[in-house]
C-alpha cells in the first residue's frame, strides 16, 4: 500500500464566538488520543462523533476511525471495518475536487481503497478489482495531486506485464517523485538503479539515494524502505560507498524534506531504534535520520501538478540526478 505522508491533520474547525459542541469534544478528545497512540479510547471518542456529531464531524471521525482499524501494526485491526469507512468517506465527498479541506482526506481513502481492491478482502466480500483500484488511484492522482496515488500508479506502470510505453511513463513519474523527496519513491528507484532494472546499473546512485530515502521515511514506510537499503549497503564495495558519501551529502541539501504530521512525528518518537547488520556482522549505517518535523497546513499537502503524459525521460537537479536519456530497459 502507498506511502501515507501526512500534514497537519484538523478536524472541524469554529467560527469566532462559537461554542463546541459535545460531539465537537468528543472528536477532540479521540484526536489527542489518536495522536498519543491511545487507540482504544481514540476509537470509543470518535465513535460517539458517529452517534451524535454533524455530517461534518462525522466525515473527519470516519477517517480517523478507518486508519486506525487498517493499521495492521494497531491494537484494533479489523480491515472489514477500515473497508466499509472508506468507502463512507469517499461515497460522503461529494463531487467537488476544489474542496480543499476534504480533498486530501478523500485521496488518502481512494488510496487506500485501491489497496483493497487490487488484492480483494473476502472478509468484506470483496472481490480483486485491478481495473476499479487503478481508476482510484488515478482519481487521486490527478484531482488532489496525491504524491502517493502518483508513486503507486507508478508502480503499477512499471510491472512486467506493462507495455513498454507504460514503462516509460512509470520511470518518469517516478523521477518526478523522487526529486520532489518522496522517500518511497527514492526507495524504490534506488532498488531499480542497484538491479539495473529499466535503467543503466548504478551502484553508487543506488546507494546514495537508498540513504537519502532512509533518512526522511516516515514511519509506517520505514520497515520495507530500511530492507531495500540494507540490501543496497551489504552489496555496496567500499569504494562504491566512498563515492557515494559527496554524493548524499549534496543531496540533503538539493531534495526537499517530505512534509510529515505531528500524528508522524509522535509515532516515529514512540518506535524503537534498531539497528541493522550485515551478514558479517558490519552494522548497516543507516545515516542521519531526520528528527525535527517540517510541518504542513492540510492533511496530504497537495502536490504539484500531476505531470501530464509526455517525454519518456526526466531531467532533474540534484548533482545531476534524473533519467536522462536512458530510456527504459527490461
Amino acid at each position: 500500500m502507498a506511502v501515507v505522508v501526512l500534514a497537519t491533520l484538523a478536524g472541524p474547525g469554529l467560527a469566532a464566538g462559537e461554542t463546541r459542541s459535545t460531539a465537537e469534544a468528543a472528536f477532540d478528545q479521540g484526536l489527542d488520543a489518536y495522536r498519543a497512540g491511545k487507540h482504544d479510547a481514540a476509537i470509543a471518542a470518535l465513535s460517539e462523533v458517529l452517534e451524535t456529531g454533524s455530517e461534518k464531524d462525522r466525515f473527519f471521525a470516519r477517517f480517523y476511525l478507518a486508519r486506525m482499524f487498517s493499521d495492521d501494526s494497531g491494537p484494533s485491526t479489523d480491515h472489514g471495518r477500515a473497508y466499509e469507512l472508506f468507502e463512507q468517506v469517499i461515497r460522503s465527498a461529494g463531487d467537488d475536487p476544489d474542496d480543499r479541506r476534504r480533498g486530501p482526506f478523500i485521496s488518502k481513502s481512494l488510496i487506500a481503497l485501491a489497496g483493497y481492491l487490487r488484492t480483494g478482502l473476502p472478509m468484506a466480500g470483496v472481490k480483486p478489482d485491478v481495473d476499479r483500484a487503478n481508476d482510484y488511484l488515478q482519481d487521486a492522482a490527478s484531482l488532489y495531486n496525491d504524491k502517493d496515488a502518483q508513486f503507486e500508479l507508478a508502480k503499477v506502470q512499471l510491472t512486467a506485464e506493462a507495455a513498454s510505453a507504460e514503462n516509460r511513463l512509470g520511470m518518469h513519474y517516478l523521477s518526478v517523485l523522487a526529486n520532489e523527496g518522496h522517500p518511497g519513491a527514492q526507495a524504490y528507484l534506488a532498488n531499480l538503479y542497484w538491479r539495473g532494472r529499466f535503467v543503466p546499473q548504478d551502484s553508487v546512485r543506488a546507494l546514495a539515494l537508498g540513504r537519502i530515502a532512509v533518512e526522511n521515511a516516515p514511519p509506517q514506510e520505514r520497515v520495507w524502505i530500511e530492507d531495500s537499503y540494507q540490501n543496497i549497503f551489504c552489496g555496496a564495495s567500499p569504494g562504491v560507498r566512498k563515492q557515494a558519501e559527496g554524493i548524499i551529502t549534496i543531496w540533503r541539501t538539493v531534495f526537499p524534506r517530505p512534509v510529515v504530521s505531528p500524528e508522524e512525528f509522535a509515532a516515529a518518537a514512540r518506535m524503537p531504534v534498531t539497528e541493522r547488520f550485515c551478514k558479517g556482522g558490519e552494522i548497516v549505517d543507516l545515516g542521519v535520520v531526520a528528527k525535527q518535523p517540517s510541518f504542513g497546513g492540510a492533511i496530504g499537502t497537495p502536490a504539484p501538478a500531476f505531470v501530464p503524459p509526455g517525454s519518456a525521460t526526466f531531467q532533474g537537479g540534484g548533482a545531476g540526478f534524473g533519467i536522462i536519456g536512458a530510456g527504459v530497459r527490461k
